[in-house]
């Protein structure tokens, strides 16, 4: 019998260990052609989601798309205010005494490129391939964070030789940038009593508590100034684009713990030095696209006296050796480049490579700049006392922009003790008043508090352990889920989050296991069929 290599823990609480061992593959203990089919399914019905596009906020498509083919099969369907969907499927036959059960995902991804793609994430769909037992995007995320949950629940629900209890499937909008779906949910729309979210990551693991998180935003202003070389001084000035790249970034929850890289704190290390320099203002920097992704790629452009410049290649270059060498294991791909600009207008700009007007901001602000974001946190600041091996609180360095008139920072906080997570929030709050920015808190959401006994998780281990012979994993991610703000609207809803294998959401390195879609939709077969008893 085939052998696979899975990951155990000691606790039944936390991300895996580093424990090593064999056990039987568990595709291998039933008729692989079965599987097979029902894979090909889900991912006949995976592909129809690639197909539309569905950044987050912008929804409306594949929602459309998903009540059209819930209307050809003669299912109710109903869209609260928020925009978010929900489809009633009757149970088959003789399972109509069962409790209604929800199976729960959200319809938007987030939408990340590699550098020089040219992918439209309004208009273009994502372009699927094969690689092995793996699928993936070209470019681009692939998306089945979270389409792959859509698919899975559209499967279950279409197939009439399952004997299933009446099903509710939950698809909620804007899960990605703000919860805000979950948050606006209404409280009338459910009747279900049981919710198996489907947001979950790792084949054989069950979620059962996830942590809370605030946005802190921070706006500095912009004092724009001409250019020092046409202010009245005689010194000469070179302007510099310096831009990081070929991170391997992440998410900023399940994988704020790996150590890797920050482009927008690498690109604060390299200015930091060059910024004490009175003759160094900023025209242009950006970083960062999302709340919940770790930075891959930031950039800023500056001009300094035109004598610096021997040192600052110097300085940079040493800067980027210690960089590579430190983070060799997590950012293999680090590139740092730094380039001389051809003249005052190619650097006077709002947005790095843009033909915008020429603006220069002042040292002060330049330098304040450059300071703050040195200055505000990244990665975990504690860890679990009760939790072994789970981040407790943490930050992300999620995002530069320029807007008129001035800069934008995001700080991305997650936390499972509300008071930490306070803590943090206005630790964050202190530093960016002390570099003279303004600072708001936006899309909070509540933690979810894991309960062990609970029915629906003491259900999944018993089936999970008589379909695969093995124990599933249970644990609590360091990661916003939305069984925590759906709980705070319907305390009674047992539940509990599960999912097939993604490695590398949130980044065009994503991909999805395709075997363990077959085992996770088998799980989801035998347990909705455990209520029917």
């Amino acid at each position: 019998m085939p052998k696979r290599l899975v990951v155990t823990v000691n606790t039944p609480y936390g991300r895996r260990g580093n424990n090593v061992k064999t056990v039987p593959d568990p595709i291998e203990s039933r008729k692989g052609e079965t599987m097979e089919r029902t894979t090909e399914r889900v991912c006949s019905l995976f592909e129809m989601m690639c197909a539309v596009p569905r950044p987050s906020r912008k929804e409306e498509k594949i929602r459309t798309r998903l009540i059209e083919w819930a209307t050809d099969r003669g299912w109710e369907t109903r869209v609260d205010p928020a925009g978010n969907l929900l489809i009633r499927v009757p149970a088959t036959a003789g399972c109509e005494a069962a409790p209604v059960v929800v199976l729960q995902g959200h319809m938007d991804m987030v939408c990340e490129k590699r550098a020089g793609s040219t992918h439209n994430f309004d208009t273009d769909p994502i372009r699927t391939r094969v690689d092995g037992e793996w699928l993936t995007a070209v470019d681009t995320t692939l998306g089945a964070d979270n389409g792959i949950a859509l698919a899975l629940a559209l499967s279950i629900g279409e197939d009439e030789t399952i004997r299933r209890p009446p099903l509710e499937l939950l698809f909620t909008v804007d899960e990605e940038s703000g919860l805000t779906g979950a948050t606006q949910l209404a409280s009338d729309l459910l009747s279900g009593s049981v919710l198996i979210n489907l947001d979950s990551e790792d084949d054989g693991r069950f979620t059962v508590g996830c942590a809370g998180g605030v946005n802190v935003v921070m706006q500095m202003p912009i004092d724009s100034a001409a250019a020092p070389a046409h202010a009245g001084s005689d010194q000469r000035v070179t302007a510099w684009r310096v831009a990081v790249s070929g991170l391997t970034g992440g998410h900023s929850g399940v994988d704020i713990h790996t150590g890797r890289a920050n482009a927008l704190g690498v690109l604060a290390l390299l200015l930091k030095p060059i910024a004490a320099d009175p003759g160094f203002h900023l025209s242009a920097i950006s970083g960062g696209n999302a709340h919940n992704a770790i930075p891959r790629e930031a950039s800023a452009e500056f001009v300094l006296p035109a004598g610096l410049s021997s040192s600052v290649v110097s300085q940079i270059a040493t800067t980027t050796q210690q960089l590579q060498h430190a983070f060799r294991a997590t950012d293999p791909n680090l590139a740092i480049e730094a380039e001389p600009l051809p003249g005052p207008r190619s650097v006077a700009r709002s947005t790095p490579g843009s033909d915008a007007a020429p603006t220069y901001w002042s040292h002060t602000r330049s330098r304040a700049l450059v300071e703050l974001l040195s200055r505000l946190p990244n990665g975990p600041s504690s860890w679990s006392t009760i939790v072994p091996d789970l981040v407790e609180t943490s930050a992300n360095l999620a995002l530069v922009r320029v807007d008129a008139g001035h800069v934008t920072i995001l700080v991305s906080l997650r936390g499972s003790d509300p008071d930490r997570l306070q803590a943090a929030a206005r630790d964050v709050t202190a530093v960016a008043e002390q570099e003279g920015a303004s600072v708001s808190r936006e899309a909070a959401y509540p933690g979810w508090k894991p309960d062990p006994s609970s029915d629906v998780l003491q259900r999944a281990l018993r089936v999970y352990r008589n379909r695969f012979q093995a124990e599933a994993v249970v644990e609590v991610v360091h990661a916003g889920l939305e069984c925590g703000v759906i709980g705070a609207k319907y305390p009674h809803m047992q539940m509990v989050s599960l999912g097939p294998t993604i490695v590398g959401p949130h980044s065009p390195d994503e991909r999805l296991h395709l075997p363990s879609v077959g085992r996770v939709r088998q799980l989801l077969v035998d347990l909705l069929e455990d209520y029917c008893r």
